[in-house]
């Protein structure tokens, strides 16, 4: 997730991914990355100015969700499949999880979906309020060591930019199988005061939401004996 360090709500540069490439592409990923991405890949506005979410696609779109980090595009890929009225921009700056989306957005001709390769928080920024009807942030990069932590996409900074873009009685939901990140991200949720988390029992959080299509990455963390924590704030 992101592209280049921004500094936090706490004064700290953070730089929230890794590597960029993973291993060689072959020729068909090469020439969607070449072909496909540039019409789907989306243009930020000059500084000041929003983006009008719902005029990004060219069908007809009822409301606009957001997945930050969407790894290998299969979570994004059946939402969009199932909602075809919902428009859905996915933001990823790991080029082999973008061209893993584009084959699927090709494969299943998808006309809902754009992408953001770059900083998730410039898409943020350019997002004008109460525009969004979901966000998503699932299985993000953990940055387990404490000197890491601050990379973590997660922070207050964030969360009321999320919280700023979504309407209201929007969601966001957040998945991760590490239960310190899901710890973190419960205590800033809770100081952001227009987020309210949806559990009202104990099993809420240890189950996956109704309409999930389930991820490989979530297949790995269960079989690793990882259970996630599957995490829903409300836009007051």
């Amino acid at each position: 997730m992101g592209g280049h360090d921004i500094e936090g709500v706490d004064g700290a540069e953070r730089a929230f991914y890794g590597r960029r490439k993973g291993k060689r592409l072959r020729a068909g990923q090469e020439q969607r990355l070449t072909e496909l991405l540039p019409v789907l890949r989306l243009a930020l506005p000059p500084a000041g100015q929003f983006l009008d979410p719902k005029a990004l696609f060219p069908v007809p779109t009822d409301e606009v969700w957001l997945e930050i980090g969407f790894g290998g595009g299969e979570h994004l890929a059946a939402q969009a499949g199932a909602h075809p009225r919902t428009g859905i921009i996915g933001a990823e700056p790991f080029v082999n999880g973008v061209v893993k989306l584009l084959r699927a957005v090709d494969e299943a001709a998808l006309r809902n979906v754009r992408i953001w390769d770059e900083d998730a928080t410039a898409l943020l920024a350019a997002l004008p309020d109460a525009s969004l009807a979901r966000v998503y942030l699932l299985y993000p990069d953990p940055w387990p060591k404490r000197r890491q932590r601050k990379r973590r996409f997660v922070s207050d900074g964030a969360l009321a930019e999320i919280a700023r873009v979504l309407r209201p009685g929007g969601v966001f939901r957040f998945a991760s199988d590490i239960d310190d990140y899901a710890g973190w991200t419960l205590v800033r949720a809770a100081r952001c005061p227009d987020l309210t988390w949806t559990a009202t029992t104990a099993s809420d959080w240890t189950r996956p939401w109704a309409d999930w299509p389930g991820t490989r990455y979530e297949a790995k963390a269960l079989a690793a004996g990882r259970p996630p924590s599957y995490l829903e704030f409300r836009r007051a």
